[in-house]
């Protein structure tokens, strides 16, 4: 398997290097650290450590971020070795998003794995830019960690295509091996509002939504009957759960109550403009989940 983990030295990026620690990886894997130093404009700014005393060398800025960036790495190495798997650290230089993307391509990565600041609405700011863009761009899935810890696994199934891609990686991956999963499926019903009804029509119509509200439920619950049993023929636990709601809320809420380690879902992955008007099932649950998120995109 082929991992890239991009670390900054923050928090958040020694929880995505705890989480990679704990994958089970077979013999001959390759894990490839990074980290990325964005350009500085002014080269000649001091760090005001070294202010103190000129008699000692001083270093820039950039000289001290440079170091920063590659402490980090060293740090992640160490905490990743093990017999059989290869660790690769480097520094890269540019846009993050940008370069991140760029080596996964390069390295023909399975997954990267980039930490995240937080969930929530404040935070969707903040996971914005960098990990939002790598999600978006990346030629493989993106598994935006926020545990030290990939199970229980959560698996939101819709029946597309999307989702097959999605539960592909279950057979594929190995650090998935003996992982409990529930498959997550969530019928949309909502009561028609009485308003804007001719007198006897409603009660028509309320009984019409019954019937496509009943023949819902039961396509989901079929769903994800035949999903688990999927997954149970590749040698994984897997429990069927059917929901009804909005599907970003119901899979988060599931997630936050079943103390879930992993999300994992597909997206056709709209960008720019039109995920702006769109919107994304995949994206709110992202930005709200209070557990790792594990995207798989569909690539043409």
């Amino acid at each position: 398997m082929r991992i890239l983990l991009a670390i900054d030295g923050s928090v958040s990026s020694d929880r995505a290097t705890a989480l990679v620690t704990s994958f089970k990886l077979p013999i001959d894997s390759l894990v490839r650290v990074v980290s990325v130093q964005e350009p500085y404009t002014e080269a000649l700014a001091m760090s005001w450590a070294a202010m103190g005393d000129a008699g000692t060398n001083m270093e820039t800025e950039e000289e001290v971020d440079a170091r920063h960036h590659r402490e980090a790495v060293a740090r992640a190495e160490t905490a990743l070795a093990r017999p059989g798997v290869t660790i690769e650290g480097f520094l890269l230089h540019g846009r993050p998003g940008t370069s991140i993307v760029d080596e996964a391509a390069a390295m023909n990565a399975d997954v990267v794995v980039v930490g995240s600041r937080g969930h929530g609405t404040i935070a969707t700011m903040v996971l914005g830019s960098t990990a939002s863009e790598i999600v978006d761009h990346a030629p493989c899935p993106v598994l935006v960690a926020r545990h030290s810890h990939l199970g229980p696994v959560a698996f939101a199934d819709d029946g597309s295509r999307s989702a097959r891609n999605a539960e592909a990686v279950f057979g594929r991956w190995p650090i998935f091996a003996g992982e409990k999963v529930a498959v997550v499926t969530v019928a949309e019903t909502a009561v028609p509002v009485a308003a804007g009804f001719t007198p006897g029509m409603y009660e028509q119509a309320l009984d019409t939504y019954s019937r496509s509200a009943d023949e819902v439920r039961n396509e989901v619950q079929a769903e994800a009957a035949n999903e688990a049993h999927r997954l149970e023929d590749i040698g994984l636990i897997a429990e069927p759960i059917a929901l009804e709601g909005d599907p970003a809320a119901e899979i988060v809420r599931f997630a936050a109550e079943h103390q879930t380690g992993t999300i994992v879902m597909g997206t056709r992955g709209h960008t720019g403009l039109a995920r702006l008007i769109l919107g994304s099932v995949a994206r709110n649950v992202l930005l709200h989940a209070p557990c790792s998120v594990l995207i798989v995109r569909d690539h043409k």
